[in-house]
């Protein structure tokens, strides 16, 4: 028995990194899961591996006409989906003053406009499902400014409102609406480089894991939630708590002195 026996889920950005850790996890917690991707070879590869627990459909989250198919394969396989995570994103680092408004427009297309219309997309069937669970996955750029990559934020941001003003609206139906901020996590965008990636100074001095953010979706999109919505749960190993004013080594120097 899992913790998410007679679910259908449909996890977005589901063919690679986090969205593949959390289509596994809730596959192995007993959901039926709908692998939603622009990827196609690498999201059948991951359904076939998963088995008949698993089926994959090809997902622009900004296409309207891709979330009906979405939709419409997921009911007519598995039912009505009760549990959405949104996955999906697009990483953008440039500058404001180096930035177009194209690049603006993909971003908020992919990062915002395709979780509204994936919210939008579920409705019905957590209608008539009696309630439903729609995680949203954002970045801890939505919690500070983070130079370097406005446009991302900005669309994060947007996601956080967008996340509260839906819990606020569809707990009339029994659905909860939250949201994960992600730190910095151990996936193929961080590492595209050879280069050496020094540990992160945090509390917690490592990066996460997709595993990690899989086990946060898990515990939303659970009975053992059943109480929490409209939530920003930072999942960062503390970057949010705060930062040291001097390094560790110098505080210990000035005070044993």
């Amino acid at each position: 028995m899992g913790i998410l026996d007679g679910k259908v889920a449909i996890i977005t950005g589901g063919a690679s990194g986090q969205g593949a850790a959390e289509a596994r996890l809730f596959a192995a917690e007993g959901a039926k899961v709908v692998i939603a991707d622009i990827q196609d070879e690498l999201g059948g590869k991951l359904a076939a591996e998963i088995g008949e627990s698993a089926i994959f459909v090809h997902l622009d989250v900004s296409s309207e006409d891709d979330w009906t198919e979405v939709i419409r394969q997921a009911t007519q396989v598995f039912g009505d989906p009760t549990i959405l995570v949104q996955s999906a994103a697009i990483v953008h680092h440039k500058l404001i003053e180096d930035s177009t408004r194209a690049e603006f427009d993909r971003v908020l297309a992919v990062n915002l406009v395709g979780p509204f219309l994936g919210m939008r997309a579920v409705l019905p069937g957590m209608q008539r499902a009696g309630g439903g669970v729609i995680v949203n996955v954002g970045s801890g750029a939505a919690l500070s400014g983070v130079g370097g990559r406005p446009l991302y934020g900005a669309a994060k941001w947007g996601l956080r409102g967008l996340t509260k003003s839906a819990a606020i609206e569809l707990g009339y139906y029994g659905i909860r609406v939250n949201s994960i901020q992600p730190g910095a996590i151990d996936t193929p965008m961080l590492r595209r480089s050879d280069q050496e990636i020094p540990p992160p100074r945090i509390p917690i001095p490592r990066y996460g894991t997709s595993e990690e953010i899989a086990q946060a979706a898990l515990f939303l999109a659970s009975d053992h939630g059943a109480y929490i919505t409209g939530i920003d749960l930072p999942v960062d190993g503390g970057a949010t708590a705060g930062h040291w004013v001097r390094p560790r080594d110098l505080i210990k120097e000035t005070t044993s002195s």
